[in-house]
């Protein structure tokens, strides 16, 4: 099993940045594909970035290309979140995810485990 905690969001003005943590725990980090979900009030939770199972490319949406990096440090178990240019369209909680066995990065049942969430509200 793994465990995932996030952190690192917070409030900040429209066109500031926040950088996400994602520290992961339990089984190899290395045997799983990590992704970044969101979620805003009374909408579905959405993809946001995912790096492919073999970790050579990373994925995006339309929404945060060009403003947002995933990127991750394996001696630190822990994947990130860059998130610069913020809109406040990008306001929701945020949740890192693990995968194992998977193509299917958008999808949200394609993951295996959860982070709890961390908070990024953007300020107009």
């Amino acid at each position: 099993q793994v465990q995932l905690v996030e952190s690192g969001g917070g409030l900040v003005q429209a066109g500031g940045s926040l950088r996400l943590s994602c520290a992961a725990s339990g089984r190899t980090f290395s045997s799983y594909a990590m992704g970044w979900f969101r979620q805003a009030p009374g909408k579905e939770r959405e993809f946001v970035a995912a790096f492919s199972w073999s970790g050579g490319r990373t994925y995006y949406a339309d929404s945060v290309q060009g403003r947002f990096t995933i990127s991750k440090d394996n001696a630190k178990n822990t994947v990130y979140l860059q998130m610069n240019s913020l809109k406040p369209e990008d306001t929701a909680d945020y949740y890192c995810a693990a995968r194992a066995a998977s193509v299917y990065y958008k999808r949200t049942d394609a993951y295996d485990y959860w982070g709890q969430g961390t908070q990024v509200t953007v300020s107009s």
